[in-house]
């Protein structure tokens, strides 16, 4: 998040410069350096959407700021309620492209999804947003202030804090991996949400050489991968990345990963319907986990138009989480939330209505 100070006549995003950079634009303008503080509090803590909004700085200061820099928008364009609580959010980005992220309330728990490209590098068969192709990266910015105006609007309407911050909305992260490295490191600094990494879950298809990535940064944060299936010829059917991220390279990857940083894996695994919830599917799957330690999460299919697939009857999801359970594995059924307004696993594709 360090970018060259901006010439003349060509502002550009003031959420580009580090702390230090806004230091030496200050000493430019013959500014004290306490300055650059303030500003940058008011981009990330605060998370203003305007300059003018900076209410503590000197008339001055601001007129200089809005010389040099601006600020690229991004606004809640459109919400959406679900009769289960779920609130999907349209969000409008500064060059008009619309991402989503959603609310997950559970209780007294509160779930932010996130996205990090307006629509996805990756085809997945089985997920909506694939079918849009990736329009781009989201800059750091966008990644970071979606969950910051999720939680802002959780403190409005529920009195209370996000509990977890999942980056498992629209695109796969690994593919904008600077961008989404920088946005978490800011959800956990005190000078941004002070988030725990703990508490944010990065999930990816599967792009091995960025996990090795992640496990030599030494990232605190969770890591899930979505296998859907552990064969070979079922996972490229339904997700082509596998055709160059084979098993045995997401297993040796995924075993680099605990072995550098001792976490556990999460493995999001959506059941299809007489595809992947056999009984040899469950035994295989059994097997792969053996890699390292984990923790499962079976999804029901939420349907999307023109898919052909299905979600497993109800017999089968209880039989294939016998098999895993009866394998000492930790084992979760995570079922659809959002699915009437789009807004669950796999349906984010910009179908977004206002709520009155």
């Amino acid at each position: 998040m360090c970018g060259a100070l901006p010439k003349m006549n060509n502002p550009q995003n003031i959420r580009s410069l580090s702390v230090n950079d806004l230091r030496a634009w200050c000493e430019t303008k013959k500014e004290k350096s306490f300055r650059a503080n303030q500003v940058f509090e008011w981009l990330w803590k605060k998370g203003v959407a305007s300059i003018d909004e900076m209410s503590n700085l000197p008339v001055l200061l601001r007129n200089n700021l809005k010389e040099d820099f601006e600020i690229h928008s991004i606004r809640i364009a459109s919400k959406q309620k679900s009769s289960d609580g779920t609130v999907k959010f349209g969000f409008l980005l500064y060059d008009n492209n619309l991402i989503e992220g959603v609310l997950i309330p559970d209780e007294n728990r509160y779930t932010a999804c996130i996205s990090s490209q307006a629509g996805c590098s990756l085809d997945c068969r089985f997920c909506a947003t694939g079918k849009l192709g990736r329009k781009r990266n989201l800059e750091t910015d966008e990644i970071y202030l979606q969950a910051f105006l999720i939680n802002e609007y959780c403190l409005s309407i529920f009195n209370s804090r996000l509990d977890n911050i999942v980056l498992m909305g629209m695109g796969e992260p690994l593919l904008n991996y600077k961008n989404v490295m920088e946005a978490i490191n800011m959800m956990t600094a005190e000078s941004g949400m002070g988030f725990s990494p703990r508490r944010i879950t990065l999930s990816t298809a599967g792009i091995s050489k960025m996990i090795r990535q992640l496990a030599d940064d030494g990232v605190r944060f969770n890591l899930a991968v979505s296998l859907h299936s552990v064969i070979d010829e079922k996972r490229s059917a339904i997700m082509s990345i596998n055709d160059t991220n084979n098993l045995q390279s997401l297993k040796e990857a995924i075993q680099y990963f605990h072995s550098k940083t001792g976490t556990r894996i999460f493995y999001e695994y959506l059941l299809l319907k007489d595809f992947n919830d056999s009984h040899e599917d469950a035994r295989a799957f059994a097997e792969f986990c053996k890699i390292s330690p984990c923790k499962i999460n079976l999804i029901e299919y939420n349907p999307i138009e023109k898919s052909r697939y299905h979600k497993s009857e109800k017999r089968r999801v209880k039989r294939f989480i016998h098999f895993l359970k009866k394998c000492n594995l930790i084992v979760h059924y995570r079922q659809s939330r959002g699915g009437d307004i789009d807004a669950a696993c796999g349906q984010l594709a910009g179908k977004t209505m206002e709520i009155q």
